[in-house]
């Protein structure tokens, strides 16, 4: 991790939204969310009463990733909040794997760090996460591993036969249930809620098959429980918590919701995504397998018959992109997924988009890179890409969620935004809150809260495909479409203009079968009736008629940054956090971290990434409670970027724009998430860097 000083003024603002309810209604086929709470990261991270993380490692092929989910899992059939985060190698055998556990009662967004038990399968992945464990935590071995632990480092090194006990289960491949087992028994979790939820896991298996995994978990359990468990620091309390029915995800439930639905789910970022680009109105992704994004095209394809959606395994990404651009054409809603080496790829038909103005959604789960980079590892290094996606200048959107229930938000808005403003949008997830599994309030689901907005879109054939409050609101969109839509609509006299010039730089749009409304999409520079042309003032006036969408966007729809964290008064903030993405939860907790050194800090975090206003008059950080309508969240003059790249990108973009640097960045870019130790840590040294190289006689 880097901590790389800036040079030392203010983005456009406005405070970020909650959903607004609207009239939809889920598919039958669809559980509506039934849980009134909402777990979305807050202005602080709630008080935890116990806070308890664990890891699991072995190698590839092992069921690290496996043990891992079911512990989850059977953490939430218990009542409380779990966080499960994978970390893994970009190979099927070999190599050190591990899965990370964090419970307590209260929500949990991010991963824990340091961690308090870790139970491995092999002697390399002690030895790799060994560094990580707590003061007065466990490390629990196979009975053949020899460690000892170093004089003074006040950690347990336990040997459990792993081994034995699975081959006595009946067979050696249930290892990985005899490690979670002794680790949850640590813990001193229930074992009959962890054999419930191995059962659940393995339930379409032989039952040769679940009988052996329940015996390991079983046996291992007891094995620890009745030797060390009782004296172990880091327990979970006896759960005072409702129990919960397991809803183990990714899966849609096939029946109505009743009141025996589970209230909490577990659920990663690409399936948050999945969902709310369900609940959108998706009709069409076209995508070719790229980690970490493949599972987004996984999960469309395993539910595209209920969903009604077309799930294409195109040839390549170009294939992909370009499938998706034909099916907006005909008045789908269409996205592709992918990540960064495949959006690279992408380029020209995102530039194509742009030129032929037609809604392009494209996902791209973040990797670290260049090349093929760091295949199963995550990273923030997509965004000055996603801010430049193909060569000229063309109106497009970048949305970077920071939590698994904005993913969820980001999966149909992202929709809303491309049909309203007919360009590309990306959204830009990355592996860490992609893969990771959160547990959400089922209401921070609700399809009841859905809108469907498609601007100035005039129907096509496929009208009739769509769910009836659709039909509906396309109906009241021809009713009071502009005067100028209603214009370029009339058709009579084969006068439709595609691309006519308007006030809004958004012109009335149609799908096939659309009477009258024949025209051809041109990739040239074109006309309002969209034929070519080569002269010089239509050329300015189409350029100025796109990119009007975007300061319509600005004025209308797209967001500034929302403030967290600590809310002083009369500018009595010491740092304020520059994030973007999914650095918003370990932000968040860093800030509480910080103010136990008394130092007061707050998180900048943008979700809204592009376009941004250019703002001519450069304001102080102080001045920015007014441009954001809290004069209770201020913000301070010293600016910290915290991101996981190389360069601090969206710092780069925030100078360009406001005129302000940050005084220093908190970097991560080793492929392993930052924690919010690392964050306040970097902050701390920081801080302490600056006062020193400002005292006059330092």
């Amino acid at each position: 991790m880097d901590i790389t000083p800036r040079t030392p003024r203010m983005p456009p603002a406005s405070q970020a939204s909650l959903l607004a309810p609207d009239p939809h209604t889920p598919p039958s086929h669809v559980t509506t969310p039934d849980d009134s709470t909402s777990f979305e990261c807050g202005a602080c991270p709630p008080v935890r009463r116990f806070d308890v993380s664990i890891s699991i490692g072995g190698d590839a092929g092992q069921g690290v990733e496996s043990a891992g989910a079911i512990a989850c899992r059977a953490l939430v059939r218990a009542g409380y909040f779990a966080f499960g985060m994978a970390d893994y190698r970009s190979r099927i055998r070999g190599g050190t794997n591990f899965y990370q556990v964090r419970a307590s009662d209260a929500p949990v967004l991010c991963h824990g760090d340091p961690v308090h038990v870790i139970a491995t399968l092999t002697r390399d992945a002690a030895l790799t996460q060994l560094a990580n464990l707590a003061r007065g935590g466990a490390l629990v071995c196979d009975e053949s591993v020899d460690l000892e632990p170093s004089p003074g480092s006040e950690i347990h090194v336990l040997s459990v036969p792993i081994t034995r006990i699975a081959e006595n289960a009946g067979s050696k491949a249930s290892m990985n249930m005899a490690a979670l087992g002794a680790a949850m028994g640590i813990i001193g979790f229930h074992i009959d809620a962890l054999c419930a939820a191995i059962e659940q896991r393995f339930a379409r298996k032989p039952e040769s098959v679940v009988r052996a995994n329940v015996q390991a978990a079983r046996e291992a359990h007891e094995y620890i429980s009745g030797r060390f468990a009782e004296g172990f620091p880091f327990r979970l309390p006896s759960t005072e918590l409702a129990p919960q029915p397991a809803s183990p995800f990714p899966s849609l439930p096939s029946a109505p919701s009743s009141s025996a639905s589970p209230a909490r789910i577990l659920l990663s970022g690409n399936e948050a995504f999945c969902l709310g680009a369900a609940a959108g109105g998706c009709r069409f992704i076209a995508a070719y397998p790229m980690t970490p994004a493949t599972t987004i095209l996984e999960w469309m394809a395993a539910h595209a018959a209920d969903l009604g959606i077309v799930a294409v395994h195109a040839e390549d990404e170009i294939a992909a992109a370009c499938m998706a651009v034909g099916a907006s054409l005909t008045g789908a809603r269409a996205m592709t997924s992918t990540s960064g080496g495949g959006l690279c790829l992408m380029t020209e038909a995102c530039g194509m988009a742009g030129m032929t103005e037609v809604p392009l959604v494209i996902v791209d789960v973040q990797r670290g890179g260049p090349s093929t980079g760091l295949p199963t590892r995550t990273e923030q290094s997509d965004l000055l890409l996603a801010f430049h996606p193909s060569h000229g200048d063309f109106p497009h959107i970048v949305l970077a969620p920071g939590t698994v229930q904005q993913c969820f938000e980001a999966g149909y808005r992202a929709f809303n935004l491309a049909d309203q403003y007919q360009c590309p949008v990306i959204v830009l997830l990355d592996s860490y809150i992609g893969g990771s599994l959160v547990t959400l309030g089922r209401s921070c689901l609700s399809w009841s809260a859905v809108e469907r907005d498609r601007g100035e879109y005039l129907g096509g054939y496929e009208t009739a495909l769509e769910t009836p409050e659709l039909a509906n609101a396309n109906a009241t969109a021809d009713a009071t479409s502009t005067a100028a839509a209603a214009a370029a609509a009339d058709t009579a006299g084969g006068g439709y203009l595609r691309y006519a010039l308007t006030e809004t730089g958004i012109s009335p749009r149609v799908g096939l079968g659309r009477p009258g409304g024949v025209h051809a999409p041109s990739t040239d520079e074109h006309e309002e009736d969209a034929h070519i042309t080569e002269e010089s003032g239509v050329r300015v006036e189409m350029m100025r008629k796109r990119m009007r969408k975007m300061e319509t966007a600005l004025a209308n729809d797209l967001r500034g940054p929302a403030m967290y964290g600590y809310a002083g008064a009369n500018g009595d903030v010491d740092v304020t956090l520059l994030v973007w993405g999914s650095t918003l939860p370990a932000a968040c907790e860093a800030v509480t971290m910080l103010a136990a050194d008394g130092i007061r800090a707050n998180v900048m975090h943008y979700t809204d990434v592009w376009p941004v206003s250019d703002m001519k008059a450069p304001l102080t950080l102080r001045a920015m409670p007014r441009q954001l309508g809290s004069a209770t969240t201020p913000a301070s003059e010293t600016l910290v970027t915290v991101e996981q790249n190389y360069s601090g990108q969206m710092s780069l973009i925030h100078r360009m724009i406001t005129g302000r640097a940050p005084d220093f960045a908190v970097l991560k870019y080793d492929g392993r998430q930052i924690s919010p130790r690392e964050i306040a840590d970097g902050v701390r040294e920081g801080l302490h860097r600056s006062r020193k190289e400002g005292a006059p006689n330092a």
